[in-house]
């Protein structure tokens, strides 16, 4: 059995930060856009340690507000890619970034799970890329739609995973000098 999909590396593997907005955010129930905003920051400041790339992106942002601005202090780049398709590979270049940066392994994480989250991962998934979505870091205003989005990405051939997971699959071994850095983030 061939397990690759499940196994993102350093080298292999980038995040991808969807429309995690003001106004988007505001429609959230508080509690669980609390614990996704924190998770997301998690990996963040986790891909940053382990020099792993980020790609943000926005949801029309003229009408959904920025990015939320607890997390665009760990944007790699200048300013998120703004988008109008759902997927995030209708209008960006994202494909091409990732192939760029000799990317196999996406990590999406954001809002909303059903729709730009969902449409993203079929579209890179269709391109041959292994997608991972992380669980604890997406949501949808109902949480039917958050779990119904979880299982067509399952059935599609997206690993849903977790923050913990994925940070430590990353990490793939104590000792190194980014270990304690890792472990603290998940503490």
């Amino acid at each position: 059995m061939d397990l690759t999909r499940f196994r993102p590396g350093r080298p292999n593997t980038a995040l991808v930060v969807i429309d995690i907005q003001e106004r988007l955010a505001a429609a959230m129930d508080p509690a669980r856009f609390e614990s996704v905003l924190a998770n997301t920051e998690r990996l963040l400041v986790g891909f940053d340690i382990l020099d792993c790339p980020v790609y943000f992106t926005e949801q029309y942002p003229q009408g959904l507000g920025p990015t939320v601005a607890r997390l665009t202090p760990h944007a790699q780049t200048a300013a998120p890619a703004a988008k109008l398709a759902f997927s995030c590979c209708g209008d960006l270049p994202l494909a091409a970034w990732l192939q760029d940066r000799g990317r196999s392994h996406v990590i999406l994480c954001g809002i909303e799970t059903h729709v730009c989250v969902l449409q993203t991962a079929l579209d890179l998934l269709q391109e041959g890329f292994f997608v991972h979505v992380v669980r604890d870091a997406t949501l949808s205003r109902c949480p039917e739609n958050h779990e119904a989005g979880l299982a067509l990405l399952a059935d599609a051939g997206a690993v849903v995973t977790t923050t913990e997971i994925v940070l430590f699959q990353l990490q793939a071994r104590a000792g190194d000098a980014t270990f304690k850095a890792i472990s603290k983030l998940v503490r």
